[in-house]
Formats: C-alpha cells, structure tokens, sequence
C-alpha cells in the first residue's frame, strides 16, 4: 500500500505496520539516514520505506507477519529491531 492510499482505510479502526528505527548513522539498509530515522518496512522487499508498507487489522497478525519473516527481515535490515505499531501514531510521531 501506497502512503496516498492512507485515505482509504477505515478510520473508525486502529490498522497496525510494521516499523523500525535506524540504528546507526549511515544505516547499510538506508545509505545517508540519521541514526534515528523512521522507517515503516515494504512488505515485498523487506527494506525500510517512508511510503510503501502493508497495514495489519491487529497487533497480533502484524506481529505474526514479522515473525514469519524474520530471517529476510534480519538480512535486509541489520541491527534494526521491526516492532508493530499503530499506523496513526506513527504517522503523527508519537510511536
């Protein structure tokens, strides 16, 4: 899903992503970031993105989704620990 596409969840339900923070300057996962920097992770390749991101109905099928995947998980984003976390909060700043 495209971060235009935002508009067209249901608003009346908390969606879940899967998310992460760089962990280090010059991250290898995102060439030029700040140690910091927020990412949501692309469902079809793996890596950190600002704007392509699968939304999850709850924590626990997010949650299941990184389990899942979490060998290619580790190899394209080293270091990085992928937590769920609410879509609205995240997109506001405060998760």
């Amino acid at each position: 899903m495209r971060r235009c596409e935002v508009e067209r969840l249901e608003s009346d339900r908390t969606w879940w992503v899967a998310a992460l923070v760089a962990p280090m300057r010059d991250w290898p996962a995102a060439p030029g970031c700040r140690r910091g920097a927020r990412f949501l992770v692309d469902a079809r390749t793996f890596g950190p993105s600002r704007d392509a991101f699968e939304p999850f109905e709850s924590q626990l099928a997010c949650l299941g989704w990184i389990m899942r995947h979490r060998a290619e998980l580790a190899r394209a984003l080293p270091g990085a620990t992928v937590r769920p976390v609410p879509l609205d909060r995240w997109l506001l700043g405060l998760d």
